[in-house]
């Protein structure tokens, strides 16, 4: 597949995660934010979900501007659908151009999903096939986004519980297509990759070692919970459970392949105190800081 090279999918320069700190970020919320401008915690960026911010004024606007003052700032989506069968929303992607515009953030993300069908909006980030007219619609969809953007955005490997018959590449493969058929960027996200290994019983580490880590712009790191009914293990990507210890594991096998890149915890669910994920995100950083700098090949344009 040929690679597109306007100016809105080629890759930044300095690579897909040079707008933020190779440094440890946190998922900003509400209760936090007198603990986070109070300063002395050593986050080095935010991350926010776009939804929660797409209306035009108000004490999360204020809170938000306060923030991007002082700290470099990143967008997550949730909402794009990017694997649907229709196009992305308009009204929605011109409520994220403006907030891309009022933020400038250092990076914006999105996720290989869908989560819309016929207007019916859902509560889930729902799996894909991964096929050959799936690939060309996603492609579609990103290069779609990108243009209204105006800015290169990483897309992120999904968390499964299910796999599809109809499946003709694996998922490392599928997301290599779109980014070189895109010029995006990835953001890996480790919990991610062993919540979906556990559940459909692959090789974790292998699908690290295959990942197209010089397009990856960032890392996320979260905890799980655990279904307890009988039958075989199944993880829940809740991001509601401190980092668990195969997952850090995990992350020192990606590191060793990226490098040092941005890494984010991700709290969303049995949020606690700030200080609590603050020092996830200091030790987080203390094995970025241990990490190796490949050599890293170079991005097909």
């Amino acid at each position: 597949m040929k690679v597109l090279a306007t100016p809105a999918t080629r890759p930044p320069p300095g690579g897909f995660g040079a707008g933020l700190p190779a440094q440890a970020g946190v998922g900003l919320k509400a209760e936090h934010l007198d603990a986070v401008l109070g300063g002395g915690h050593g986050v080095a960026f935010f991350e926010v979900h776009a939804e929660n911010y797409m209306g035009d004024g108000g004490p999360a606007h204020r809170g938000l501007s306060a923030v991007r003052d002082r700290w470099p700032l990143s967008v997550h989506g949730v909402g794009l659908s990017l694997g649907g069968a229709a196009r992305p929303d308009r009204d929605h992607l011109a409520r994220l151009r403006r907030l891309c515009d009022r933020y400038e953030p250092a990076a914006f993300s999105e996720h290989l999903a869908w989560s819309s069908h016929g207007g019916v909006f859902y509560n889930d980030l729902l799996p894909l096939p991964y096929d050959a007219p799936t690939l060309r619609r996603v492609i579609a969809h990103v290069n779609e986004v990108q243009d209204v953007l105006g800015r290169v955005m990483l897309l992120e490997n999904p968390s499964t519980y299910v796999g599809f018959d109809a499946s003709t590449m694996s998922e490392v493969d599928f997301l290599t297509g779109i980014a070189r058929a895109t010029g995006c960027g990835l953001l890996l996200d480790v919990n991610n990759v062993y919540v979906s290994a556990t559940n459909a019983g692959f090789d974790a580490e292998a699908y690290i070692a295959a990942f197209p880590v010089e397009r990856v712009g960032e890392i996320h790191l979260a905890g799980f919970a655990e279904d307890a009914s009988p039958g075989p293990r199944l993880l829940i990507d809740n991001h509601g459970a401190p980092v668990d210890a195969a997952v850090w594991a995990l992350y020192r096998a990606a590191l060793a392949r990226t490098g040092p890149v941005p890494v984010l915890i991700e709290r969303d669910t049995n949020i606690p105190e700030f200080s609590v994920l603050a020092r996830e995100a200091e030790h987080a950083a203390r094995l970025l800081a241990t990490g190796t700098r490949p050599a890293r090949t170079a991005v097909a344009r």
